[in-house]
């Protein structure tokens, strides 16, 4: 396929390898007895998987080039940033399904698995759509643009679950026993007291929902890493690696996201910046503007305008006690 050129097979690959033996690794070894994770481990498996991410960004500088690398840098960082919202729905959904810590990790690995299929074809469809149509880029921009002011205009809240549509949907036409069992997905019923057949647990409804959550955060990640970006292969590993992490991220950043507060307005105005950038890329391909926002440039603000949000969030709320670490 023309949209893969410049990546030999063997590129891919790798890739793969790397991504099944972290999940192989997470899962058959960290994982193989459900337990809690308390906040150090959370931080231990998260710099392990940014390291991979970062250790992966510096292979592909080094591979395919300067201009390459930064661009997965730039992308790793707008994607690992736009998580943190995720974070707070992936919360609520858990807290309104009662889904006990020990389990959680396992509702997020295998929300892991589909997030990889399910972004894979989205970006496929992506890249087709930006490389016959030249245009969609104008889309993206605008989409960011009014993405990151609406972020800034926006309140902090997410409402309640029992109020979402989907969530009624799913409770009218699937068949969920009123409690969890244990780490399952699926039961029969006629072991439990029920009719029978095989019934949902909360917990395979917690999985649909957080899958769900990432399909709607992927509407705005993709195009933001499309406008640094057309090289599907950048766009499709800087997003996935940044996801990797997310659910070892989660548990300590659950319990102190409160801290990054600020955060959200800093990413705002990156998704602006970003809109902007590609609106430029596509009027100087069409030669009605004779300038472009270079790629290091938008590695420079990115990272500045991040750092800077992080770092006034932790100011601004330095006397708020981090959580204490369990054992």
């Amino acid at each position: 396929m023309d949209l893969w050129v410049g990546y030999p097979v063997w590129v891919w690959l790798m890739f793969f390898t790397v991504v099944i033996s972290l999940l192989a690794f997470d899962l058959g070894v960290l994982q193989k007895d459900d337990h809690e994770i308390n906040v150090n481990e959370s931080l231990k498996l998260s710099a392990m998987y940014i390291a991979m991410g970062l250790l992966f960004g510096v292979w592909l500088w080094w591979y395919k080039g300067a201009t390459a690398g930064m661009e997965y840098m730039t992308g790793y960082l707008i994607e690992k940033s736009l998580s943190m919202d995720n974070v707070f729905v992936i919360a609520l959904i858990f807290t309104s399904l009662g889904v006990p810590r020990i389990y959680q990790h396992r509702v997020l690995f295998w929300g892991i698995l589909g997030a990889i299929v399910m972004r894979g074809l989205m970006i496929s469809v992506g890249a087709v759509l930006v490389t016959q149509y030249q245009w969609v880029l104008m889309i993206f921009g605008a989409f960011l643009i009014f993405t990151g002011i609406k972020m800034l205009i926006a309140d902090d809240e997410h409402g309640k679950l029992e109020d979402n549509g989907f969530y009624k949907w799913l409770r009218g036409h699937m068949r969920f026993t009123p409690a969890i069992h244990g780490n399952q997905f699926w039961v029969r019923g006629e072991e439990h007291g029920l009719a029978k057949g095989w019934w949902a647990t909360p917990l395979f409804l917690c999985l649909i929902l957080v899958e769900t959550a990432d399909l709607v955060f992927a509407v705005d990640s993709i195009p933001a890493i499309f406008a640094i970006t057309q090289d599907p292969f950048i766009v499709y590993t800087s997003n996935i690696f940044a996801i990797l992490g997310l659910r070892a991220l989660y548990f300590a950043l659950a319990a102190m996201v409160h801290r990054f507060h600020y955060l959200k307005y800093a990413l705002a105005v990156v998704l602006v910046f970003i809109g902007i950038k590609v609106g430029l890329v596509y009027l100087n391909d069409i030669q009605l503007v004779a300038f472009k926002i270079p790629t290091l440039v938008s590695l420079v603000v990115t990272f500045g305008l991040l750092l800077a949000g992080v770092l006034y969030s932790l100011w601004k709320t330095k006397d708020e006690p981090f959580p204490e670490k369990t054992e």
